[in-house]
């Protein structure tokens, strides 16, 4: 074995001296090291093309594949890609293709793929190398450039032309842009049927959602409202602190909500409603949530349903209750690291499992397809407007007593 190369692959730079080291015997790591350097040498010194074999390339991308085995949600930053997203200059998703683009050395990749959108319904895997966007050549165009072609507006097409190991020849992909919410307090009203329900649909956790919130909750309260259905459904989540206030909204002031934990047992003290509450809200409330329901809605959710404070209607939601965080490695590369779990009040993570509703319902993919239409009515053309008036919402009806 070469002694640089060993010693590059045991530097304690590259360990983490947070927690302790996964519990293997002693004796497996050199034989695992030397297995990955002999195949490292083997492929340098087999391999036919002589411009993919360098040091640097082969082991930053085995990184990337060490690093996508462990979770949909750690990866490893290239070089060409760490120095774009240094500060938060560049965000590498688009959302109207459910798509994250990275770049490496040989060009842009799919970095990573959301479990919904268009991407995933194509059947796009993360790692294929993108070669073409609307018939145009994309090696050695800037990444901020690449990511302008692919955001475009709702309902055009973008074609990718995709190298991926699970096809021999690359493939031309089409997809169609989807609409994104932007506003995170979607809708805010009082309902027709029943003047004393309010309607709140939170689409994200943005950066000012719990003053909206509480602001649209004034209003509803102070036209008469006695109890409230909270929509989280195809929320994705958001900033956490803006989903611990929205939380002391409804739960007395200093409840712990949110506890975080890594390998080593708690991290920090637990999240805590602010200590004061401005007005005290005793209604009724009832949450909706769904399949795409995640992170920041599935700890809202959890914690109500935790506190006997919300019932919980629906699906059983995404399952994402990880954390991730930044990590500057050697040689201007990065990690993005699921370091911890987000737990709930009872103890419960949703990482994998999801938020289970008190009341289960099951939804069609025509009834999947209407509340997108939902979603986006102000911009329906004449036909999904139609659509739309001829269905009813099963999850609300079952909130209303209706079925």
């Amino acid at each position: 074995m070469r002694p640089i190369l060993l010693a590059l692959l045991l530097s304690p730079s590259l360990s983490s001296a947070e927690s302790p080291a996964p519990p293997d015997p002693d004796d497996t790591a050199y034989p695992a090291i030397e297995r990955y350097v002999q195949v490292l040498e083997t492929v340098r010194r087999e391999h036919y093309d002589f411009d993919k074999v360098a040091y640097d390339r082969l082991v930053n991308h085995s990184l990337e594949g060490m690093l996508s085995s462990l979770d949909p949600f750690s990866m490893f930053i290239h070089p060409e890609m760490a120095a774009g997203m240094k500060d938060g200059k560049i965000d590498p998703h688009v959302a109207s293709l459910g798509l994250s683009l990275g770049v490496r050395d040989d060009g842009p990749y799919l970095a990573g793929i959301d479990t919904h959108g268009p991407a995933a319904s194509a059947g796009l895997l993360a790692g294929s190398a993108v070669l073409k966007i609307n018939g145009a050549e994309v090696k050695d165009v800037p990444w901020q450039e690449l990511l302008e072609r692919l955001n475009r507006p709702p309902g055009e097409t973008t074609k990718l032309l995709l190298k991926s190991v699970a096809a021999p020849k690359p493939q031309e992909i089409s997809l169609t842009h989807i609409t994104v919410e932007t506003r995170s307090l979607a809708e805010s009203k009082l309902l027709e049927s029943d003047k004393t329900i309010g309607y709140l649909r939170l689409a994200q956790f943005g950066d000012s959602c719990a003053k909206e919130m509480e602001a649209a909750l004034d209003d509803l309260e102070d036209q008469g409202m006695k109890s409230l259905i909270f929509d989280l459904r195809g929320n994705p989540g958001g900033n956490l602190d803006q989903t611990v206030r929205i939380l002391g909204l409804f739960l007395p002031p200093s409840t712990a909500v949110v506890t975080t934990k890594g390998r080593g047992g708690v991290i920090g003290e637990p999240l805590k409603t602010p200590d004061r509450q401005r007005r005290k809200r005793e209604y009724p409330i009832t949450v909706l949530i769904d399949r795409m329901s995640a992170s920041a809605s599935e700890l809202t959710s959890g914690a109500l349903q935790d506190l006997n404070r919300a019932k919980i209607i629906g699906e059983t939601s995404y399952g994402k209750g990880s954390v991730q965080k930044i990590l500057p490695m050697g040689g201007g590369t990065a990690l993005r690291l699921t370091f911890a779990h987000y737990y709930t009040p009872a103890d419960r993570s949703p990482h994998g499992v999801g938020i289970t509703p008190d009341v289960p319902v099951t939804l069609t993919e025509e009834d999947r397809a209407c509340f997108e239409l939902f979603r986006h009515r102000e911009s329906l053309k004449p036909e999904e407007a139609k659509k739309l008036a001829a269905w009813k919402d099963p999850v609300m009806a079952k909130a209303l007593g209706e079925e």
